[in-house]
């Protein structure tokens, strides 16, 4: 972390929130670019696993429709957790996350800032590239619009809700298996969601209802799972 942006986030300029909200977003956005190496592994991961399904079970193309969903969005939901651990690790490693817990600007719109960039590195990409995925698994066409907005929905809850896990167990030297236990219960019902939503558009049937559950789960994650990660960093850390 710069000397300017220490300043920014300790509040030395007198600078609004949102301009140290602003600061934390470009400075993480700026150290995941810069190793790219970790940037790819949950798109390639994510790219792997859906790749294999074909090999493994079968190249035939109704089957591969009949699981395209539960395997898009289970292989979404492991390319997140694979990348989780980044979140705060490298901050808590070098002592920029107990300089971010000191700042007088609000913890809640720090640790959105590092969401955000958490979700526009891993989560956003596996949105992207979900389409040509969706077609290796015969995803049937009127499917593919439902399916990228559900995981424009479902991938941000995905970081939200692991940031919470992440701030848990931060501290901890191996939290592999635990971090997965904390937060895989967590994601079941946005993958039951995602999956019921692509599932009636391809049966014929209305999704708004789907993609409204999705959006109010989006809207209480972005409320409370900041908060509550604030928490859990300030327990874990201290």
């Amino acid at each position: 972390m710069t000397e300017s942006e220490t300043e920014i986030i300790m509040g030395e300029r007198g600078i609004s929130t949102f301009e140290a909200f602003r600061a934390t977003l470009k400075r993480d956005l700026l150290v995941a670019f810069k190793g790219r190496n970790e940037l790819l592994n949950p798109l390639m991961f994510f790219f792997i696993v859906v790749s294999l399904f074909p090999i493994g079970i079968t190249p035939d193309r109704e089957v591969l429709t009949e699981i395209a969903v539960g395997v898009l969005w289970v292989s979404a939901l492991l390319a997140s957790l694979l990348s989780l651990d980044n979140l705060y690790r490298s901050d808590y490693e070098d002592g920029s996350l107990e300089l971010l817990l000191l700042s007088p600007h609000s913890l809640y719109f720090m640790t959105l800032a590092k969401i955000l960039s958490h979700w526009l590195v891993s989560g956003l990409p596996l949105v992207l590239l979900s389409p040509l995925l969706g077609y290796m698994l015969a995803l049937p066409t009127e499917a593919y619009w439902t399916m990228i907005v559900t995981l424009l929905l479902g991938t941000p809850i995905l970081s939200l809700l692991g940031s919470i896990g992440v701030a848990l167990t931060v501290s901890l030297g191996s939290r592999g298996l635990i971090l997965a236990m904390i937060i895989l219960p967590m994601s079941v019902p946005i993958l039951i969601a995602g999956t019921l939503a692509v599932g009636s558009v391809m049966d014929g049937n209305p999704v708004g209802g789907h993609i409204a559950i999705m959006g109010a789960m989006l809207a209480v994650a972005a409320s409370l799972a900041p908060l509550a990660s604030a928490a859990a960093l300030r327990i874990s850390v201290n």
